[in-house]
């Protein structure tokens, strides 16, 4: 059940969710996609399901995974637990563009209907709610960008996809050029496309180590986050890596080894060794446990984004049940005060390695 002080927070028009989505990444298990890590360690499949039907019991009503999450492997899982609930009790958000087969590009018309296709397949379902684009590529001088708008386009005709995602960076960098790290995409481009595109939902890492987002909109001349430009636009935002990965659950040492096909083995040693020591002070407060510092995450972000839904992870049941017990009580002001204080020293010192996000993808 979501927590009184927790109200539903919109998905698209007409569709207002509990604000905890239950994020399918870690149940897909390891996987490597175009030679790099992109999965996560081993998890056994009743326990995963298990999982998914202890969040669905929790009132968890937004389920999210991408072709990319053990390479179906999670999407068939999800179809498992789809087949035991009521289909309109469950909102399906989709990603997919990272995986591109043997096309020349993610999103060319085959491609993008065949992955629209066989997410449909793994998922046991006629149609995904919330289709959302993992990356603008649309290769050179955006080759591809009309082959997905009409794609797209067939696909909301046929109803296989309700609505459209678009995946941006957690600021818009002003003057950076297109081709650039997704993390300091242009303004200009990001608006370009979101134009062109038409998305009813942004989604964003956003986490207790990236910047928080601005109180107001900044101009449209300099950097501006991309929930007052959501905002601005009237279209909702879901946030995921709310925990950096786990980072912030404070289980990581910097002695911990991920396996290879793990997206968290790119996480440098510095940084699990900085963020280790930086969570020191909500260890002291808080207690040592994982869920604990986890509860502590996941009010930062549903506090500083206080529209948007966020997407946890999950491995067993048990973890999913301390994600949404932790929802209640709300944190308190003092509470809220030292979370604040302590992430931003861990922030600080994550720019003297040159690691924040604004530097690269591991932190976030």
């Amino acid at each position: 059940m979501t927590a009184a002080h927790l109200p539903r927070r919109r998905l698209i028009a007409g569709w207002d969710e509990h604000p905890l989505a239950a994020g399918c990444r870690p149940i897909g298990g390891p996987a490597i996609n175009q030679g790099r890590p992109s999965g996560w360690a081993p998890v056994d499949d009743a326990r995963a399901l298990d999982a998914l039907l202890q969040a669905h019991g929790e009132g968890a009503t937004v389920f999210d995974t991408a072709d990319i999450y053990g390479l179906g492997h999670s999407q068939r899982l999800l179809g498992r637990m789809l087949a035991q609930v009521p289909r309109d009790s469950v909102r399906i958000t989709c990603t997919i563009g990272a995986f591109k087969g043997t096309g020349p590009n993610a999103y060319s018309a085959l491609t993008l209907n065949g992955q629209v296709e066989q997410s449909l397949e793994n998922l046991g379902v006629k149609s995904i709610d919330v289709l959302t684009l993992n990356h603008t590529d649309f290769g050179p001088r955006d080759h591809y960008l009309e082959d997905a708008l009409e794609t797209l386009q067939a696909l909301r005709e046929m109803e296989s996809v309700k609505a459209i995602g678009l995946r941006g960076p957690s600021h818009l960098r002003a003057g950076c050029t297109a081709g650039g790290d997704r993390h300091r995409q242009s303004a200009a481009r990001f608006a370009y496309l979101f134009q062109r595109i038409g998305p009813d939902v942004i989604a964003a890492p956003f986490n207790a180590l990236t910047p928080p987002p601005a109180p107001e909109s900044a101009d449209g001349d300099g950097d501006e986050d991309i929930f007052s430009f959501a905002r601005r636009h009237r279209v909702a935002t879901m946030i995921y890596k709310p925990l950096a990965q786990g980072l912030l659950t404070g289980a990581y040492t910097p002695d911990t080894v991920f396996g290879p096909d793990d997206v968290r083995s790119a996480l440098p040693a510095p940084v699990l060794e900085a963020v280790h020591r930086g969570l020191r002070p909500l260890r002291e407060r808080f207690g040592p446990s994982p869920s604990g510092l986890a509860r502590v995450a996941l009010h930062y972000c549903l506090r500083m984004c206080p529209d948007s839904l966020v997407v946890t992870g999950f491995s067993s049941p048990q973890q999913v049940a301390a994600n949404y017990e932790g929802l209640s009580p709300a944190l308190s002001e003092e509470d809220f005060d030292v979370a604040r204080t302590a992430y931003a020293a861990v922030r600080a010192e994550l720019e003297t390695l040159g690691r924040t996000p604004s530097h690269g993808a591991a932190v976030t």
